[in-house]
C-alpha cells in the first residue's frame, strides 16, 4: 500500500538515514559530556550546595536528551521497518495512505493526520491529571 513514488521514498529514507546518524553522534557526545561531569564531581570540583544543584540539573539534562535522541532513533528504526515490510506511508491504526507531504514533514510518522489527532486527544487527556 505505497503511493510513495520511488524517488519520494529515496529521499525520505536518506533524511531518515543521515538523522540517524546525527542522532548517534549527539547520543555520544551527551553521554561523554555527562561522563566528565561525573568525573568532576568525583574529583571534588563541586564545592558547595549550589554547585551541587546546578551539576545534578545538568546531569538530569543530560538524562533527558539523550532519552529524546534514543526514542526519535527508536522511531526512525520502526519506520525502516514498515519500509522492509512495505508498510511504510500506511497508516497502522486506519490504513489509510499517510501522504507525501506530512511524511516529509515528519517521515517516521505511523499515522495519518486524522489518526494522530485523535490518537493525541486520547492519550493526552488521559495522562493529564485533575486535581
Amino acid at each position: 500500500m505505497n503511493t510513495l513514488t520511488k524517488k519520494e521514498l529515496a529521499h525520505l529514507i536518506r533524511v531518515m538515514t543521515e538523522r540517524k546518524g546525527r542522532l548517534l553522534q549527539e547520543i555520544r557526545e551527551v553521554l561523554t559530556r555527562a561522563g566528565d561531569e561525573r568525573y568532576a564531581r568525583l574529583a571534588g570540583e563541586v564545592t558547595d550546595i549550589g554547585d551541587e544543584s546546578v551539576a545534578d540539573l545538568l546531569s538530569d539534562v543530560s538524562h533527558a536528551e539523550v532519552a529524546r535522541d534514543v526514542n526519535e532513533f527508536q522511531d526512525i528504526v520502526a519506520a525502516e521497518g514498515r519500509i522492509a515490510a512495505r508498510r511504510y506511508g500506511a497508516c497502522i491504526d486506519c490504513e489509510a495512505v499517510i501522504g507525501y507531504e506530512r511524511l516529509a514533514a515528519y517521515p517516521t510518522a505511523k499515522r495519518c493526520f486524522e489518526c494522530q489527532q485523535n490518537h493525541e486527544k486520547t492519550y493526552i487527556s488521559a495522562a493529564r491529571s485533575s486535581l
